[in-house]
């Protein structure tokens, strides 16, 4: 299955009423950036245009200049707020930093933030966005790929309390999203590939045809070819959106079906230690194993598990745990009843009934999910 795909940016509207935006998805754009920004934010009454320019100290050396020049070009102020690298940007104590040069840069509700970096960025710049007196505007320019196909759409904003991950934040959309292919060409390639796995995931979860796409372009997507790229990652954000635009704070458990591969994933991360298996690695494992588990109960056969393990290897993504993990089952399963899907102490998976469609299932024995294990 083949999809035409044009040299222009492609857009994606997320249709959330009075909170709807844009996501544009080029390539080579980033020196055009204040031309986007001109068309998502209204100018301000007063004429004084100011941005809060949020990154990490990686990009500040790789796109942050190509940014910075586009908005002085269109008569910006700006302050550029640089944090280190890693999850512990996403902490109050950096917040506290954050709100402290927002201060000194005497922003106020009419000062734009812009997200620039991965998901770690996203989540902390959205939360202090969301925060700072009530709620900034927002842009997020994401610069990996796990972020332009998912955490940068959907409003997910939030910080890390020291007992769990992301138990500060908010649903807070932002005015546009911003993703310029050329920002993956300097991702370390095992990052890269943890985001192929979310768009694998997509094509499981709700587009059988995408998925077929994704199968006969897999050497343009393990060279990155751009046009390549541009598709899928505004099919991804399609997909997304459609579910957020249902579900927009995880209410009906429609959005659950994102989490597929997720129950066995989060378990095998903070097990293995967070940082041994990426985030994407971890979710490529706990597909095939959400698969064979609906193999296991008569869901799907072997052939849909099998087409997934095939693809996923192709693209260099595990699809079993390393040899030397070590993880007990009994780790495992207690671990897994730590996660939000349970329910009064049953295991709930999303579980695969065909190519393209997936749904919450909630009559799965332990004894079933040690089978698989």
């Amino acid at each position: 299955m083949s999809f035409p795909v044009s040299d222009s940016v492609l857009s994606v509207h997320v249709d959330l009423g009075s909170r709807s935006y844009d996501i544009s998805i080029g390539s080579n754009q980033l020196d055009q950036f204040a031309e986007t920004v001109a068309k998502w934010i209204p100018a301000p009454a007063s004429g004084i245009k100011k941005v809060a320019v949020v990154t990490d100290r990686n990009l500040a050396k790789t796109h942050l200049p190509a940014v910075v020049n586009s908005l002085k070009s269109a008569d910006w102020q700006i302050c550029e707020i640089v944090l280190e690298p890693g999850e512990g940007s996403k902490s109050m104590a950096v917040m506290q930093e954050i709100y402290d040069q927002l201060v000194d840069f005497k922003a106020d509700r009419g000062t734009l933030l812009v997200a620039l970096g991965g998901g770690v960025i996203g989540d902390a710049a959205g939360f202090a966005a969301a925060s700072y007196t009530r709620g900034i505007p927002f842009i997020q320019v994401p610069t990996t790929l796990l972020a332009q196909v998912d955490s940068s759409v959907g409003g997910k904003v939030a910080v890390n309390h020291p007992k769990a991950k992301n138990l500060i934040g908010a649903f807070y959309q932002p005015k546009g999203v911003f993703i310029d292919t050329a920002t993956l060409t300097t991702l370390p390639e095992r990052d890269y590939r943890s985001g192929l796995a979310e768009v694998v995931k997509y094509g499981m979860i709700l587009d059988a045809d995408f998925f077929e796409y994704l199968e006969q372009n897999i050497d343009a997507l393990n060279e990155r070819d751009p046009e390549v790229l541009r598709y899928v990652i505004s099919r991804s954000c399609r997909l997304k959106a459609d579910v957020v635009e249902e579900d927009e704070e995880e209410r009906t458990g429609l959005r659950a079906v994102l989490n597929y591969g997720h129950t066995f994933a989060h378990a095998f991360e903070a097990l293995c230690g967070y940082g041994v298996l990426m985030h994407g690695e971890a979710v490529s494992i706990g597909m095939i194993c959400a698969s064979r588990l609906a193999e296991r109960m008569g869901r799907v056969d072997a052939e849909l598990t099998q087409r997934q393990v095939d693809l996923l290897s192709a693209l260099k993504l595990p699809v079993e745990l390393p040899a030397d993990a070590g993880l007990n089952v009994d780790a495992i399963l207690d671990r897994m009843k730590l996660d939000k899907k349970v329910l009064a102490g049953k295991l709930r998976f999303v579980l695969p009934t065909r190519m393209g469609h997936c749904e919450m299932v909630t009559d799965v024995t332990e004894a079933d999910v040690r089978a698989v294990l």
